[in-house]
This record gives C-alpha cells, structure tokens and sequence, in this order.
C-alpha cells in the first residue's frame, strides 16, 4: 500500500516540517524547469529569447494555477476523507478528480491555444521576441494534459499526508529537463521551441511515472471486490466547491502578473528580460512559503474532517511563525547578493543587470514577510472549506491594488517601471489582514466538507 501520514497526532511544529521539507524540495525543483529554460535560452540565445520565454511563461503560469486550483478541490476533499479514516469516500473522490482533470485539461488546451497570439499581441510583446514566444507557447499548451494529471495524483498523495513521492516524480522530470534543455537548445539549434520542448517531455514521462505509481499501489479502489471506476456527482459538487474558488484566485494573480508584464513590455526589451530574471529570482525566494502553505492547507484539511479543531488553529500559527521567519533569511540572502543572482541568467547587459536588481530591492523585501502571511492564511481557508475567502484576497490583490496602483505609479506619477515593482510590493496588505481576521473568527470552525456524505454513510 501507498504510504499514508496521519497529521493529527504528534508535535504540531515537527509535522508541518517533515511534511513541508518535501514539498519545498519538490516546489524548487519544479520552479527550476523555468529556471533551466531561462538559464539555458538565456546563455545562447540572449536577451530576445529572455524576454520570449518571460512572456510566455506567465501564460503558462495561468494554465499551471487552473491546474493547481482545480485539483486542491480533490486534494482538500481527500484530507478531510483521511481525517474522518473514510477510505471508500477517499477513493471516490480521487476517481472523480481523475475524470475531472481530463475533461478540464482538454479545454484548457483548446481555449490557451486559441488565445495565446491575440494575447501576445495586446500584451506588446517586443517584435523581436514575438515569434519565439509564440513557439515556445504553442508547444507548452499542447501538453496541459500531462500538467493536470501530473497536479491530480500529486493532489490525492498530498491528501493522504505523502509528499515524498511528488517529490522522487518531479526530481525525475527535472533531470529529464535538464538534459534535453541543454541538448535541444543548444548543439540541436532548436531555440525556445527547444526548451518548450524539453519541459513537455519531462512533465509527460512525471506523469506516467506517477500514474504507474498509483495504480501499483490501488489507490484507484477501496477494496479487492471493487473495481469499477465511478463518478461521484457530491464529490464533484464538493471538490467545484473548493477548487473553482482556488483556480480563480490563482489565476487572477497570474493574469495581474502578466498584465504587468505588459506594462514593463512599453519600456523595451531590456526591462522585460531584466523583470522575468526578477521573477524567477523571487519566486525561487517564495518556494518555502508554497511549501508550508500546502503542507498547512493539507493538516488543517485533516484536522477538519477529524473534527480537532484546535489542533487546526495550532497548525495555521506554528504554520505563520515558521514562514515568517524563514522568509526573513531568505529576504535578507536576496538583498545582499542581488547583482550576482542577476548575473547568474547570462546578460550583461548593464540596463538589464540593474533593472534586475531594482525589481530585487523592492519585491523581495519587507512586502515578502506580508506576502508570507497572506499566503499561509490563504493556504488554511482553502484547507478548512472556504476557498472563497482566498479568491476574495486574489481580488483584492490584483484588482484593488497591484494593476491599478502599478499603473498610477508607474504612468500617472512618471516613476517608470520602478513605479510597476512598487505597485506589486504593495499588493499582499489587504489580503493579509483579510486573511488575519477571518482566522480570528470563528465561522470557519463548521466549514467541513463532508460532514453530510460522512452521516450519510452511517446506519
């Protein structure tokens, strides 16, 4: 059998570590295919292929949170199935997230595929990197199926309290990246198509791995005399409930990022790579923050269904505390090496290096503290039921705060693009005390999912 991890018993502080470590690990390295993508496009084919793959990429980033929000529906549905020990209704939910994944991954890809030129081309993207991002585009949405079914078996793993084994699937993709990134790209000439190319492969070979992995196991069935495949329409009611709300507000703070880019796109090339290099820097810086997010989200989830509600409320503070301060040490590394991280992407150009590193001076600093407590209030309502409350906070940041004041900034007080990056520094306020006060409440305490389905099972 798979290996499954209680997260209601035991040292709360020590938990959430060892269930953290791997997902952080596994977060890194699945940050690192864009990472690679950068590096590696960056070193041969320069500044113009930078500036491609930072415009494609926040596309891709919409695709990877509708992915992400619509399985941590069946990911929270699971955790809470773990913590009321319903192993029938674990099964069922994670059957259901399979035929929900597939159907939803062949939308995506024929809703991303229309839209992505139209998009480029009101974004402004520069001319001379419009048509590589438009390659490494049309590559990347073909393969959005392996993307939901590789974040739907990651979903029910999490879930049942394992983040070991998304982490031996994803450092396996990484390899297979790295590879055919340096291969492709380069000796083979095939340009940011090459890279595009690469991280499709991985991320289908992730998947097999992972599905294999499953069924080896049965995780598909309850019991040996069960074998049929079902579709649950309370589970799928329950997990709409929770990953509709999520996919929404990560895909609005993905399209707010991609707005912006084209904000930065109107001060020329150079700004445009040098803010990509900027975002990939800072979301490395942001990785723990995901980590203990998803591993909050996943006890709480467990906590709920369980009914130990003050265990829950221990986890999301152990869960603050432990954010905050790492994201202190890493705020700190950022703001000294700056420059040299800059470099490391293989421009020397000098207005890309300093662009660079402004976008470091000012989004990824204090504003990263907030951004760690925004994040992991956000991550505990998504695991208590109350999605909503995250996709209200998605609003508020990109709607109220980060397009509009991006663009006072940056247009209205002539700061330039330095007036965008203090715009995003800002975005995390509100949301953080949104997210404070409704933990502070006690209305999220009856947000269980399955208290209805999990009677209902009872004579």
């Amino acid at each position: 059998m798979i290996k499954e991890h209680s997260l209601l018993t035991g040292s709360v502080p020590k938990k959430l570590a060892v269930f953290a470590l791997p997902l952080l690990m596994a977060n890194i390295l699945q940050a690192f295919y864009n990472v690679v993508d950068m590096l590696v496009v960056g070193q041969i084919v320069g500044e113009t292929g930078l500036a491609a793959i930072n415009n494609a990429s926040k596309l891709c980033y919409i695709i990877n949170s509708i992915c992400i929000g619509m399985t941590m529906g069946g990911a929270v549905l699971i955790a809470q199935y773990k913590g009321a020990d319903d192993k029938k209704g674990q099964a069922e939910s994670f059957q259901t997230l399979a035929l929900l994944s597939l159907v939803s991954s062949l939308l995506v890809t024929a809703v991303s595929l229309a839209i992505y030129q139209p998009l480029f081309r009101v974004l402004n993207v520069p001319a001379d990197a419009y048509q590589d991002a438009c390659d490494y585009m049309k590559i990347i949405c073909c393969g959005t199926v392996f993307i939901f079914g590789y974040n739907a078996v990651c979903s029910v793993l999490k879930g049942l309290g394992d983040s070991k084994s998304p982490l031996c699937f994803v450092g396996i993709a990484t390899i297979i990246n790295v590879i055919l990134d340096v291969i492709w790209v380069g000796p083979f000439g095939m340009g940011t198509a090459g890279a595009a190319y690469a991280t499709i492969t991985a991320q289908g070979i992730s998947f097999a791995i992972s599905l294999f992995y499953l069924k080896r196991h049965k995780v598909f069935f309850p019991a040996e005399n069960h074998r049929s495949f079902t579709f649950q329409w309370d589970k799928l009611a329950v997990i709409l409930k929770v990953g509709l709300p999520t996919a929404v507000q990560m895909v609005v703070v993905n399209t707010a990022y991609l707005l912006v880019t084209g904000m930065l796109n109107q001060f020329g090339t150079s700004v445009s790579a040098a803010s990509g290099v900027g975002l990939q820097i800072n979301t490395f810086a942001g990785m723990h923050c995901w980590a203990i997010g998803q591993a909050v989200t996943a006890m709480v989830g467990q906590c709920m269904g369980a009914g130990q509600i003050e265990r829950a409320r221990k986890t999301v503070k152990m869960g603050l505390a432990m954010n905050i301060a790492v994201t202190l040490v890493v705020v700190i590394g950022v703001q000294l090496f700056a420059e040299q991280l800059i470099l490391l992407f293989g421009s020397t150009n000098q207005e890309v290096v300093n662009a660079g590193v402004s976008y470091l001076r000012i989004c990824c600093g204090i504003n990263s503290l907030i951004y760690a407590a925004m994040y992991t209030l956000d991550s505990f309502a998504i695991g208590a039921g109350a999605a909503n409350i995250a996709m209200l906070n998605a609003l508020l940041d990109a709607v109220i705060v980060r397009l509009p004041v991006s663009r006072f900034f940056a247009f209205s007080l002539n700061m330039g693009f330095s007036g965008i990056y203090y715009g995003q520094a800002l975005s995390p306020i509100f949301p953080a005390i949104v997210g404070f006060f409704y933990f502070k409440s006690s209305c999220w305490e009856r947000k269980t999912l399955i208290q209805k389905s999990y009677k209902e099972m009872r004579p």
